[in-house]
C-alpha cells in the first residue's frame, strides 16, 4: 500500500496578496493570507518610544513606518524618546470603528529581521481546483455546514463567537459539528480569544462527551480551553499573530473580493486564446482596483484588459473571459 504524502503547505503569490494552503492529499488542512505591506509577526523593526505605562513595563512606540505598537518588556532605564529594537509579536488589528496597535516587545538584537509572511511551503502557479475557492467563500459567509447543521461565526471586538445550528437531539448536534469547528478555526487562521456556544447540555456525561471530541479534534492546534459549562458554552485562547481570513471579510470586504477578482482574471486567462481579458465587477470593486494591479494582471497575462462594471453583481461575484476582439 502506498504511503500518503504528509502534509504540504502551497504557496500561491497572487496580486496583491500571497496565498497559502495547508494540504493533506487533496483536502484543505489550513489556510492563510498576507497582504503586502502588513506588519508581520517575527519581523523586527527601529522604534522610538513615545510613551510608558506608568507602574508597567509597558509603553507606546513609533515604528519606522509611521504606525504605532504597544510594546511589553521595556527594560528599566529606558526612556521616552529613545530609540529601541523590537519584534512584532501580533500585527494590526483592523476593527469596526477603531484600530488596535500592532503589539511588540524589546528585541534582543538590533540586527534587522525580516519574517517570512506565510509558512515555508512548496510555490505554484495555482492551487488545486476549488481548493482556494472553498475556503474563501466560506470566509466570506462566515459559515461551515455539518452533517445536519451549519457553524456560524462572528468577529466582535472581544472575540471571535462560533454558534451552532442543527437538527436533533442537542448531544448530537454538539458532537456533530466538533469536526467542523476544528476545520474553521485552522481555515479562517483564527486565534485570540474564541467562543464556542453549543447546544445547552443538561447533562455532565454529554458535556464531558463533547469536551472529550474537542480535545482530540483540536490536537495539534496550540491553545487553551475551559470545560463546556452548564450553558454549553467553550472558551478557547490561542496566539494570534495578525488578521484571520474572518477579520478580512469583517472590516475589509472590498479589499478580499478585489483581489480575488483579480485571481479569478488571472486564471481566466490561463490557457485560452482570446487577445482581451475582460473583468467585470460591481462598481465598488472597479474603484478599489489599483492601477498598479492591472498592470501587473497584464504582465502575467499577456492581455490588454478591459474593466466592466455590473451593479446588478454581488460583490463577491465578479468573474472575467477572453474575448476574441
Amino acid at each position: 500500500m502506498a504511503r500518503q504524502a504528509p502534509p504540504e503547505w502551497l504557496i500561491e503569490q497572487g496580486i496583491a496578496e500571497t496565498r497559502a494552503l495547508l494540504m493533506g492529499g487533496e483536502q484543505v488542512l489550513a489556510a492563510r493570507i498576507y497582504w503586502p505591506g502588513e506588519l508581520r509577526a517575527g519581523e523586527h523593526r527601529r522604534a522610538r518610544l513615545i510613551s510608558k505605562l506608568a507602574g508597567t513595563r509597558r509603553g507606546v512606540a513609533l515604528l519606522d513606518d509611521g504606525t504605532e505598537a504597544l510594546v511589553d518588556h521595556l527594560p528599566p532605564g529606558v526612556t521616552e524618546g529613545q530609540t529601541i529594537a523590537v519584534v512584532i509579536t501580533r500585527a494590526a488589528l483592523a476593527e469596526r470603528g477603531r484600530l488596535k496597535r500592532a503589539q511588540a516587545r524589546v528585541a534582543s538584537t538590533d540586527a534587522p529581521v525580516a519574517a517570512p509572511p506565510l509558512p515555508e511551503g512548496r510555490v505554484v502557479q495555482r492551487f488545486p481546483a476549488g481548493s482556494w475557492d472553498e475556503v474563501w467563500h466560506a470566509a466570506s459567509s462566515a459559515s461551515l455546514d455539518f452533517p445536519g447543521g451549519e457553524i456560524l461565526l462572528s468577529v466582535t471586538p472581544a472575540m471571535t463567537v462560533i454558534d451552532i445550528d442543527g437538527v436533533g437531539s442537542p448531544r448530537d448536534v454538539a458532537l456533530a459539528a466538533v469536526p467542523g469547528i476544528a476545520r474553521a478555526l485552522r481555515w479562517f487562521d483564527l486565534g485570540g480569544n474564541i467562543g464556542i456556544d453549543f447546544p445547552t447540555l443538561a447533562a455532565k456525561a454529554d458535556r464531558r462527551a463533547v469536551d472529550e471530541a474537542l480535545e482530540a479534534a483540536l490536537a495539534g492546534w496550540p491553545h487553551e480551553r475551559t470545560a463546556m459549562n452548564g450553558f454549553g458554552f467553550v472558551q478557547l485562547v490561542a496566539r494570534a499573530l495578525g488578521p484571520s481570513l474572518l477579520h478580512r471579510f469583517a472590516t475589509a470586504r472590498l479589499g478580499a473580493a478585489t483581489r480575488m477578482a483579480l485571481r479569478r482574471a488571472e486564471l481566466a486567462a490561463a490557457g485560452g486564446t482570446g487577445r482581451t481579458l475582460l473583468l467585470t465587477v460591481h462598481p465598488a470593486l472597479k474603484a478599489k482596483i489599483k492601477q498598479p494591479w492591472l498592470a501587473e494582471l497584464s504582465r502575467r497575462t499577456g492581455r490588454a484588459l478591459e474593466v466592466a462594471v455590473d451593479p446588478a453583481l454581488a460583490i463577491e461575484a465578479a468573474h472575467a473571459q477572453l474575448l476574441q476582439a
